[in-house]
């Protein structure tokens, strides 16, 4: 197995929701199997908002970098913990990544987002670091922090309870906006998200980003692999 490339008899990361490890398998899919958990792309094993990352990178990177991700699987494979913190860090990284070089649409959107997060969160000067990141994200489009000031005047506040609804919302902007962007690396970045965000999942957690023993898996009766795809999700 190289860095990039996954054996012959295993799955093959491909985009959207696969029935079986036959037709291929998305990267949370793939994580499932190695955990040895129930064929699925939401495990138990990983935290549901560094999962919902996984998930958008892995069907919207360029299909020619896709392979790239196989050797970040392992990583994600009991991340998780404390779901808040790893949320908003989570968030807090996508936004990092995208608001730079996302049209301007979605920088407002994004803007728009880290500050309600900020707020919601109580990400206070205790958390200076965290504190620190957001407020050099938003300094990347000045314009679209302005609008997103303006905006949020016009608008009821955000609940706590919104927190995970409003992590998965950045988290999707984001990754949308890297695709979209008018840049040469896309799928580089999506990736160096990807694993800057398993490593903060995993430094809340207090592991470290390598690879952890698991149980080792059985393909099903159904195989051996195919590489057709089904509808994305």
């Amino acid at each position: 197995m190289t860095a990039h490339h996954a054996p012959d008899l295993l799955p093959v990361l491909t985009p959207g929701r696969h029935r079986s490890p036959r037709r291929g398998a998305c990267f949370m899919e793939f994580a499932s199997f190695l955990a040895g958990e129930k064929w699925g792309d939401d495990p138990r094993c990983t935290d549901p908002a560094l999962a919902h990352l996984a998930r958008m990178v892995n069907d919207t990177i360029p299909a020619r970098d896709r392979a790239s991700l196989v050797s970040l699987i392992p990583s994600v494979i009991g991340a998780k913990g404390d779901e808040t913190r790893i949320g908003v860090l989570v968030a807090v990284r996508a936004a990092e990544a995208a608001l730079p070089i996302a049209a301007e649409t979605r920088q407002r959107a994004l803007a728009a987002g880290l500050l309600s997060l900020r707020d919601i969160a109580r990400v206070d000067d205790a958390d200076g670091d965290l504190r620190r990141r957001i407020r050099a994200a938003l300094d990347t489009a000045p314009h679209a922090e302005r609008w997103a000031r303006s905006f949020r005047t016009l608008t009821a506040p955000a609940r706590a309870d919104d927190l995970p609804r409003m992590v998965d919302a950045i988290v999707q902007l984001a990754v949308i906006g890297i695709a979209e962007a008018c840049v040469h690396d896309s799928g580089e970045r999506m990736r160096d998200l990807l694993a800057g965000a398993i490593d903060d999942a995993r430094a809340v957690t207090g592991t470290t980003s390598g690879a952890e023993p698991v149980a080792e898996p059985a393909l099903p009766e159904t195989a051996p692999v195919s590489r057709r795809l089904l509808p994305t999700r």
